[in-house]
């Protein structure tokens, strides 16, 4: 029986030039790939709301209004009245029954409104402004005045008047009709009162 060969003899070493030019190639193959560009996209995961891009999304709502406006206080009170006088003669059925006062709320609502945007908001918000005069020979005529056409109103404040002016006419037209539906007769004058003074004022700055 022969001896036993030692195991070490059997295994030949590992040439290590053998292997070389196959890692070689391998990494001369990671080197020769391309790179991975990222691309944004629009696209939010989980919901999340997208951030603005430009000056114009960030500057929508009603407080981007009035960061634009010239004059945020007159364009404040125009809506105010106007808004105010609309919503207590909708929502006072649903809170009291007293007639009177409702009419009366209504009605001064409505005076501040109409003084408010003849002589304030629309003097400042698009530079025009109208009222009714008297001669010596007690002729009456209606006096019109507009703004150097050398300094424009601004335009959010302009755009924002004349949907105001338009606008609530409009909706108190709807409520007339709404009245005489459900025949509530007893609101009719109220609703022609803000008509009058609305459509005075949509008449006085369309001519002026």
């Amino acid at each position: 029986m022969s001896a036993a060969q030692p195991l070490l003899h059997t295994i030949e070493a590992d040439d290590p030039t053998a292997d070389e030019p196959t890692s070689n190639a391998s990494r001369q193959q990671k080197n020769s790939a391309s790179p991975v560009v990222l691309t944004p996209t629009t696209r939010t995961s989980g919901g999340a709301s997208q951030m603005a891009t430009s000056q114009g999304d960030a500057e929508t709502g009603i407080a981007g209004i009035f960061r634009q406006s010239a004059h945020p206080l007159s364009l404040f009170f125009l809506y105010f009245f106007r808004v105010s006088a609309i919503s207590v003669y909708i929502l006072s059925g649903w809170f009291t029954n007293l007639y009177v006062l409702t009419t009366v709320v209504v009605v001064v609502l409505l005076a501040m409104d109409f003084w408010n945007c003849r002589n304030v908001s629309g003097r400042t918000l698009v530079g025009l402004r109208f009222w009714n005069q008297v001669d010596e020979d007690g002729e009456s005529y209606w006096v019109f005045e507009s703004r150097d056409p050398s300094r424009p109103a601004n335009p959010i404040d302009s755009k924002m008047f004349w949907i105001a002016l338009y606008t609530f006419p409009a909706l108190w037209a709807a409520l007339i009709v709404v009245s005489l539906l459900k025949l509530h007769l007893e609101y009719i004058p109220i609703v022609v009162l803000a008509l009058v003074f609305n459509i005075t004022n949509v008449i006085g700055f369309t001519y002026a």
